[in-house]
This record gives C-alpha cells, sequence and structure tokens, in this order.
C-alpha cells in the first residue's frame, strides 16, 4: 500500500470550482484584462476592447464548466478551451503593446501574461 504525502494532507479540500487555484488566477486575470479594455482608446472600444472582454470572460467559465463535467476526458477538453483563450489573450496584448495602447501600469501586467507565468 503506497503512503499518502504529506503535503497533499495538508492541501484544503476543493469542495467547489471557486476552490481551485487556477480558477483563482484566472478570476483576477478577467478582473485586470477589464481594466485594461476601459483604458484603451475610444477607436478601439468597440474593437480591440471588445475582443479582450470575449477572450477573458471563457476562461473562468470554461474552468468552471470544466470541474461541473463527470469525466476526466470532459474536464480536460474544458481546460484546453480555457487554455486557448488565454493564449487569445496574449495575442491581444501583443497588440496593444506593439500599438502602445497600454499605460506603464498596464504593461507589466500584460507582460506577466505574455511571459506565461
Amino acid at each position: 500500500m503506497n503512503a499518502v504525502p504529506p503535503d497533499l494532507l495538508s492541501r484544503p479540500r476543493v469542495k467547489d470550482f471557486t476552490d481551485l487555484d487556477v480558477w483563482k488566477v484566472a478570476r483576477e486575470m478577467r478582473r485586470q484584462i477589464y481594466k485594461l479594455a476601459k483604458t484603451l482608446p475610444d477607436f478601439e472600444k468597440s474593437g480591440l476592447a471588445d475582443q479582450l472582454r470575449r477572450a477573458a470572460v471563457p476562461v473562468t467559465a470554461n474552468l468552471a464548466e470544466g470541474y461541473g463535467r463527470f469525466g476526466y476526458q470532459e474536464n480536460a477538453q474544458f481546460c484546453r478551451q480555457a487554455r486557448g483563450s488565454v493564449y487569445e489573450l496574449r495575442d491581444h496584448i501583443i497588440t496593444c503593446m506593439d500599438e502602445c495602447f497600454i499605460s506603464a501600469r498596464y504593461k507589466a501586467v500584460g507582460i506577466k501574461l505574455v511571459k506565461n507565468r
């Protein structure tokens, strides 16, 4: 019989998708993306800003939906979809950086995301 690793016993039990560390990080990322979108120039409000918001929402939504599925394969598929949305966000942030739309404050947030932390 295999022993349970001690660090596994000390971890808090996950009872809901909101307990997942990855969901918590994604939620904060979504909040930062919404703040960033508000800072874009007026002519980008219905373009790039909208794309940023529409890419940020599915990250947490797909993690939540995957958590609610019964099978491992279904959960994995929703996690892959969330990952795809993160990559889409990275591209939009690179666009913001290339076009100098990001202030110094949001540039640091963008660089963190782009570096795939």
